[in-house]
Parts: C-alpha cells; structure tokens; sequence
C-alpha cells in the first residue's frame, strides 16, 4: 500500500530549496524522496534519460559546494558517507523529470505537483530569481512513499507519449485556480484569456514572444481545426525543447504549428490573428503566455494595424527557428 501523501508546510518547502552558483534549486536525494525513490535509484532513471538534461537543467555540485551544503544542512538523505557529490536541479530539470518518472505514482507526483506550482503565488513572487531565467519557481511539495514498492518498479522505464498526454491536460485543465490579468481593460484568468483569443482565429495565428516553453503550446491545443500557428521566437533560454514539441504534437495530430526566428527585433509580444484578412485582429501582450498571471500584466487590442504590417510581413520571411 503507498503511504499517506503528506504536504508540508511553507517552512518545509522552504527548506528544499538552495541557493548554488546563484541559483536557486533542488537536489537530488530531495528530489528523490518527493518520487520515492533511493538516491541511488533516481539518478539512474535521469541517466538512463541523460539527453533530456542539459547543464542547465541538471548539473553536479563540486567538492567545496558539497562540503559547504553539509555544513549548513542536516538530513538524513544527504549521507555523509556518499562517496558522490550530489546533482542540482534547476526548475526545467525538475519539469524535464515529470515526462521521465513513470508509473501511477510518479504520475501522481507529477499532478500534485503542477496544482501546487498554482497555488504558490505568494512563495513564487518571493523566489522570482529562482534559476535565473524569466520563468520562476514552482516546486512546492515533499511526499513519503512506500520504497519497496518502488524498488520493484523496472528501472528503465520512460515517458510514453500517453503520460504526457496526462500531465498536459492536468496542466492546462481550467478547474485549476490561475491567476488574472487585464484583457482589453477586463479582470480574466490568465490562461482562460489566451484561449479566448486563439478561439477567434479563423485561418492563422502568429504569436511573438522570444520567451516560449511547452506552456506556449499548451494553451493552443485548442484552437479550431484548419488554423495554423506560426511562433515567432529565438527560444531565449532554451524554454521549449524539440523533444516537448513532438510529444505534444503527438497527442494533438490536428494542430498544425511551426517556427520562425525573430532575429532579436521585437522587445514586446504579440499575437496576430488571421493576418491579412477582414478578420484580422492584433494583440499587444505585457507578459509572455508561459508567465501570464504571475504579476500583473495586460493584454490590449491594437487599433491601427497598418503600422505592423511590414514588419508582420518581414517575420515570414525569417529563417526557421531549430528546436
């Protein structure tokens, strides 16, 4: 029988959480003990999937690092006796581990996980520099699990397109509290505002934003049949990975997305429905979608179209943007 999930409190999670070459993040027998798995054990299912983490979503603490941690901390996951240096993971490694851990009960981590990630907001604004990108934290919780029935799982075991189907849908599911923003001067739920947007596309939409993440894609899944997307990006800070794009695309055969570059020209975000037709409409965005909600920002409907158009018109002329 699995444990009794337990949640801690804020000092708990605080706790967790570490501040290594001026990022916050987590390690691995933490990470571990959330997935109920030995450390051991752990590292070896990120092994087995090495290519999924970058050194910017994993990386291995030196021996001063170690040292200085075990001087500051107490745990009994953290052995002293551990002849390896423990891993660090930033808040994409944390992510990239939900389409790694399979099985119901890392499937279920992974749930508790993504309604925590929003009901953090408090803590998250706290922590806005947690791992140096633009995105901010959202790991929230410790759980006990039965080891021994984990131990028994098949260590080489992986994501299958179906998990992730599962843990998009529970990240994108609107019974989930999000939080608002102003659209055309109204108070809407982040993430309800951008649908409500792409579900006017008739035949197009082109989204700029240099800042995506699988997030981006999510809100799109949606979109009527036949319409299709265009992302405008340099993918600054790697947010969104080819991997995530064809998992997604996947599961939503029907949605037709591809890329271009922006080539470093737009500061601001955009979104650009059914570009040169009578139906068209463009939006100025404050936030990225993938942080929309995180601190107040807007979205407005632009009036005079006619002074986008050349540079609309330029984007489609831009290379590719390569995952």
């Amino acid at each position: 029988m699995e444990n009794e999930i337990v949640i801690h409190n804020e000092n708990d999670l605080r706790s967790k959480i570490y501040t290594i070459r001026g990022m916050q993040v987590m390690l691995d027998f933490d990470l571990a003990e959330i997935y109920g798995y030995s450390v051991k054990a752990f590292n070896q299912q990120v092994k087995n999937n090495i290519e999924k983490f970058e050194d910017d979503f994993r990386f291995q603490l030196n021996e001063y690092e170690t040292q200085n941690l075990r001087s500051k901390i107490l745990t009994a996951n953290f052995s002293t006796m551990s002849r390896t240096n423990p891993y660090a993971f930033t808040e994409q490694g944390i992510y990239m581990l939900m389409t790694v851990l399979r099985g119901d009960l890392a499937i279920k981590q992974s749930k508790i996980l993504i309604r925590l990630f929003k009901t953090m907001k408090d803590f998250i604004i706290e922590r806005e520099n947690f791992i140096g990108y633009d995105e901010v934290a959202k790991l929230a919780i410790q759980t006990s699990q039965n080891m021994k029935e984990i131990a028994e799982m098949k260590t080489d075991i992986v994501a299958v397109k179906a998990d992730v189907a599962r843990i998009i849908e529970d990240f994108s599911n609107n019974g989930i509290k999000k939080d608002f923003l102003f659209l055309n001067e109204k108070v809407v739920e982040a993430d309800l505002a951008y649908q409500q947007i792409y579900a006017l596309a008739e035949k197009s939409i082109f989204v700029i934003d240099n800042y995506i993440s699988l997030k981006t894609l999510v809100l799109l899944k949606s979109v009527k049949k036949n319409v299709d997307i265009t992302i405008f990006s340099d993918n600054i800070h790697h947010g969104l990975h080819k991997k995530e794009l064809d998992d997604f695309i996947k599961e939503y055969p029907q949605i037709s997305v591809s890329f271009k570059k922006t080539d470093g020209i737009f500061h601001d975000r955009y979104i650009i429905l059914d570009f040169g037709t009578e139906n068209e409409k463009i939006y100025h965005c404050g936030a990225s979608s993938k942080d929309a909600g995180n601190k107040v920002c807007s979205i407005t409907t632009t009036a005079d179209h006619e002074i986008y158009r050349s540079l609309i018109e330029n984007l489609l002329k831009h290379q590719e943007l390569v995952l």
